[in-house]
């Protein structure tokens, strides 16, 4: 449990306590004070400051926003595909949902490093220019305190305003930000939401966490799979953005999951993956029956005597063992032409639902209706 203190609602009447209170807690920390003396600050705040301190940063030192060189910035991006081909519709979707506030979506991988930025970012405004760039590195070790690197080290959504970070100079930026776990239980990256000179916007924590959650949930999607099994409690359906996702190979072993549902399977972050058989106590055949027969959500004991609700589906119906006829071939019936298509345009849109149906001319809720999906 997060038992960091809330911020506040900022308003008028209270922004200046808040930034009082803030400037008091840096004058406690940063001036020598004991462990604990920011006492009105989250604890993971003043856990930063100090390890910036020990960094031999100084507050008031000049604050350089540097790029990574050229070569690493190849491979980084090489390497974080997966994650930008996965973060793409969110990223868009930010982008329309943050327009009037002048906060921006900031991409970085698991050590800081900008991969995409998008939103309402004033060019014109250095201060928002510096950091908007992919590149560079804004990792705690190189620009302090910030969204970034203290989400990158708690593996927690954070939010932090103003003079919450650690250079003087930063103490124009407000911003939330959530780590970002692949398929196997590792930090990928982190999503950042920042404005500057902005009012606070505590509510920015939770879209970042939601929105964190959507980027995760497209990575699972997108590991090679045969199954796929959503799972809910008991009394709850599948079908949410919040439903545990576990991809299962062609022998039953588990490849991949999402957070939801390595908490819902008690699995280890980063451990072996199981065999299906090691934590459903029901014949793996029964899982794999389920998704053939496109059986709805049927519940099923766990091994550690709970239920939860479980759809089970096949890759897109790729993985059945009958062989797929080409969708030109005369025999093929319309409705399988039909969803064919669908799928297509939603691939073609990197998942974007809303996207594919506006293509489409149908509905959203046509789209999931056809292709299987909730």
């Amino acid at each position: 449990m997060n038992n960091s203190p809330r911020p506040p609602v900022t308003t008028a009447n209270n922004h200046s306590d808040r930034l009082a209170m803030i400037e008091n807690a840096r004058r406690a920390v940063l001036g020598g004070g004991a462990p604990g003396a920011g006492q009105r600050i989250a604890p993971w705040i003043e856990r930063s400051w100090r390890r910036c301190l020990a960094q031999g940063f100084l507050p008031r030192q000049p604050l350089v926003f540097d790029p990574v060189p050229a070569s690493a910035m190849k491979r980084v991006m090489e390497t974080n595909q997966p994650l930008l081909r996965a973060a793409a519709p969110v990223i868009q979707s930010l982008a329309r949902t943050m327009a009037d506030t002048r906060y921006f979506a900031i991409l970085t991988d698991a050590q800081g490093v900008v991969i995409d930025v998008n939103g309402p970012i004033d060019h014109q405004d250095r201060r928002a220019s510096l950091i908007a760039r992919v590149g560079v590195d804004l990792s705690e070790h190189r620009v302090g305190t910030t969204a970034i690197g203290a989400t990158l080290a708690e593996l927690q959504p954070l939010w932090l305003h103003r003079g919450e970070h650690f250079f003087d100079t930063a103490s124009v930026y407000s911003c939330a930000g959530a780590p970002l776990f692949g398929p196997d239980g590792r930090c990928v990256g982190m999503l950042d939401l920042t404005g500057v000179d902005v009012p606070e916007r505590p509510a920015l924590k939770h879209l970042v966490s939601q929105s964190a959650l959507s980027i995760e949930n497209a990575l699972t999607l997108a590991q090679p799979h045969h199954v796929l099994l959503r799972l809910n409690w008991a009394g709850r359906m599948p079908g949410e953005d919040s439903d545990g996702l576990v991809c299962v190979d062609r022998d039953g072993v588990i490849v991949g999951t999402n957070r939801a549902a390595a908490d819902m399977l008690a699995l280890a972050p980063c451990a072996p993956w199981p065999h299906c058989s090691d934590v459903f106590a029901i014949p793996t055949d029964n899982l794999f029956d389920a998704a053939r027969a496109q059986r709805g959500a049927v519940e099923l004991p766990l091994w550690s005597g709970l239920r939860l609700q479980v759809l089970a589906r096949f890759n897109d119906g790729r993985a059945s063992t009958t062989p797929q006829r080409p969708a030109t071939h005369a025999g093929v019936p319309l409705r399988e032409v039909e969803t064919a298509l669908i799928r297509r345009a939603v691939e073609e849109a990197r998942g974007n639902v809303m996207q594919a149906a506006r293509v489409l001319g149908i509905s959203r809720a046509t789209v999931y209706r056809k292709i299987g999906r909730r």
